[in-house]
């Protein structure tokens, strides 16, 4: 059910979707990345891997989770981008400017 949900949000936000999942991707890295960095014992598999191999694959574990903020964040983004574009606009026209 949420490979579908996830393709149709593809196919109505596009780049936006994208950039999301990247988003969420790159700051959950950076957060194990850190973690792992400052003391945060990796046990097993993990533990040998390196600060940023150990921080990927736990990333990667934390893909449904990642897939679903996606999907919720998504079309809150959107909103936020359509309001900052409307102001943005509208803040034009009561100048008097032009497009």
């Amino acid at each position: 059910m949420t490979k579908e949900r996830f393709k149709a949000l593809l196919a109505e936000y596009g780049r936006l979707a994208l950039g999301t999942y990247f988003a969420i991707f790159a700051l959950v890295f950076a957060g194990f990345v850190v973690a792992i960095a400052a003391g945060v014992e990796v046990h097993g598999t993990l533990g040998n891997a390196g600060v940023f191999g150990a921080a990927y694959v736990a990333t990667k574990l934390t893909q449904p989770l990642r897939i679903l903020g996606t999907l919720l964040l998504t079309p809150l983004v959107a909103g936020v981008l359509r309001r900052l574009g409307a102001a943005k606009a509208g803040r034009v026209d009561e100048r008097g400017a032009n497009g």
